[in-house]
């Protein structure tokens, strides 16, 4: 087995590092964990999107060297056909594409309105109305997936790379009280009580109470 590891950062406040920590224990993967120094200027400056470049997370796998979310995950697919991360079927898995570059690419409003802290908890959170589009059209896209695919994950019956890309939009929905209709509340305490996240929120709450410099999106 080619040398694994997977660079990451925060896990309270990580949303890009759950994603690639997700894909690659969706792929089967065997992998050690190197945490970055958060106190390192050179990374703060990084994972507060004031560098250009954003290199975590980070995969390395053999001589094969990886980053940004989306690229592991087709690399992950490339490697690990069986596990199925994208489907098998050309159209949906276009669809999947789409609905994964979506998270990717945008929603800027409502990360940063609604930063990652998977510890906190309001019960009551005033949106700002920029932010409030971003929800709605994550709203839609789950209800479109859950009933054109038949749920319970929002390409049928196994997670998916798209499963991997919302998943923090699970927990931030969570950590600030936003309302949902029913389906897609049952989709998002799905995600949550996957042992996957259960495993990496056990490891957020290990993390030390405050890095106030990092409650951004990153």
């Amino acid at each position: 087995m080619p040398d694994t590891t997977l660079t990451i950062s925060s896990k309270n406040y990580s949303s890009w590092s759950l994603r690639g920590w997700l894909l690659c224990r969706m792929a089967g993967l065997q992998f050690e964990e190197v945490m970055v120094d958060l106190d390192d200027p050179s990374v703060r400056r990084e994972l507060l999107l004031l560098s250009p470049s954003v290199l975590v997370p980070r995969l390395t796998h053999g001589e094969v060297v990886v980053w940004d979310t989306l690229a592991i995950a087709e690399y992950l697919n490339e490697t690990f056909p069986k596990k199925a991360l994208l489907p098998e079927d050309k159209v949906v898995r276009a669809h999947c594409r789409a609905v994964s570059g979506e998270m990717h690419s945008g929603f800027y409003n409502m990360r940063s309105a609604l930063s990652m802290n998977i510890k906190a908890r309001h019960e009551s959170f005033k949106v700002f109305t920029g932010a409030r589009p971003d929800i709605e059209r994550i709203k839609t896209i789950w209800s479109e997936c859950l009933d054109a695919y038949g749920g319970p994950w929002l390409f049928g019956e196994q997670p998916t790379v798209a499963d991997a890309m919302y998943a923090p939009v699970c927990s931030r929905f969570l950590t600030y009280a936003v309302d949902l209709p029913p389906e897609p509340a049952a989709y998002r305490d799905l995600v949550l009580d996957w042992d996957l996240m259960r495993e990496w929120t056990e490891g957020a709450r290990a993390e030390a109470d405050e890095i106030i410099e990092l409650e951004v999106e990153f």
